[in-house]
């Protein structure tokens, strides 16, 4: 073989990657090819059996970019594979090499992950960060390495007490602040700006996104891939009802009942359901209407001559549509987000007065404290205490 023949990629990785490519939908084509590199054949059969099993996309998706990142800091720490199950020794490693105290690291250069790991990493275009990791990345490949193992039948050592204190030491220890997916929360006043943008009611994009921008917002602040994989079939349109309820001679507004389906936080089984009415439900109809769109996707491409297609946005595309609306209404793009809906929801509850509870049945938010943190900043924006000296 000449010196300037590129080398094949051996046998087992390239089987791999044809086993992977049942994921090609999910998974982007230069990570299927990196991830065939990183994983052995029982990860990837883990992951066929996953996606097979109906896991949503998202949640497979990380687990899979976790997986194949767990895989190479473990070669580059060890030398070896992942173990299955892995020990705790291993786990706490983990933790020690991605939360750590950079003012300790100072005095001590072994503090922290080793230099020879983080070039390693660095090499794979795995590591980016300078630092410490964030500790919602930690926490999240620690609880995907332990929901494989219970994929593969093994135990882990994921509630060990030992790992759990370290965690929590390391937690404390760790001074990187907590970054939100938006900067800015998308409250009513930004829903208002955005639509500014949407000024013709005869353009399919206009009409298309003025709707997926208040039913995303009014039906609790929705996730970009429930937006995108709304249906026809999920809407019931309900009897008009009244638009101020304490108001027996207020005027009747649409009502319509959306079925979430599988969502982040609930299963097909659990048929959830919030409702959108008034603006956000006449909207809806009137995109529908304009788009003649009877049955499938409701959300749905259109492309630069304004066809509409037949397939539905996928999430992405819902957040490229909120940061070009985010543009067009003079906002900075880069401060917001599609998570932004969501969070803006939930801070826009608070400043109103609508009791958590209420608001929480809408938004679907599962953990208390989450979908407070956003509400409880509200209220504190609006209250005595920040003003006690004017």
């Amino acid at each position: 073989m000449s010196d300037h023949t590129p080398a094949l990629l051996p046998d087992p990785t390239l089987a791999r990657e044809r086993d992977l490519d049942a994921l090609a939908g999910l998974l982007p084509f230069d990570a299927r090819e990196r991830l065939a590199v990183l994983l052995t054949d029982e990860d990837a059969a883990t992951l066929k059996h996953l996606a097979r099993s109906g896991m949503g996309a998202n949640t497979l998706r990380a687990l899979a970019s976790d997986l194949g990142y767990l895989e190479a800091w473990c070669l580059a720490a060890t030398g070896h594979p992942l173990p299955w199950p892995t020990t705790e020794a291993l786990a706490l490693k983990f933790v020690a090499h991605h939360l750590w105290d950079p003012a300790e690291r100072e005095s001590d250069p072994r503090h922290g992950m080793p230099s020879a790991v983080e070039d390693d990493l660095r090499a794979r275009g795995l590591l980016r960060v300078a630092g410490p990791h964030a500790v919602s990345t930690v926490r999240r490949r620690l609880a995907h390495w332990s929901t494989l193992h219970r994929f593969r039948g093994v135990d882990g050592p994921f509630k060990a007490p030992r790992l759990r204190t370290a965690l929590s030491l390391a937690v404390r220890a760790n001074r990187r602040p907590r970054t939100r997916k938006s900067q800015r929360a998308v409250t009513a006043s930004v829903i208002e700006k955005l639509l500014t943008t949407c000024l013709y009611e005869h353009r399919l994009v206009d009409v298309r996104d003025r709707a997926l921008l208040l039913v995303a917002f009014a039906s609790g602040g929705r996730r970009r891939a429930e937006v995108a994989g709304l249906r026809v079939e999920d809407l019931v349109r309900e009897a008009p009802v009244l638009r101020d309820p304490a108001d027996p001679d207020s005027p009747t507004v649409p009502k319509i009942t959306v079925r979430l389906g599988r969502t982040k936080t609930t299963t097909a089984e659990d048929d959830a359901r919030v409702v959108v009415i008034g603006r956000a439900a006449t909207a809806l109809l009137d995109w529908l209407a304009l788009a003649k769109i009877e049955n499938g996707a409701v959300f749905r491409r259109i492309d630069r001559w304004g066809r509409l297609g037949s397939t539905a946005l996928d999430p992405q595309s819902v957040n490229a549509i909120l940061k070009t609306r985010c543009a067009r209404a003079g906002l900075d793009p880069a401060l917001f987000s599609a998570h932004g809906l969501r969070s803006g929801f939930m801070t826009e509850a608070g400043k109103q007065g609508v009791p958590l509870p209420e608001a929480m049945q809408l938004s679907q938010h599962r953990s208390v404290q989450q979908a407070t943190r956003y509400y409880n900043e509200a209220e504190i924006d609006q209250g005595k205490a920040v003003r006690l000296i004017g």
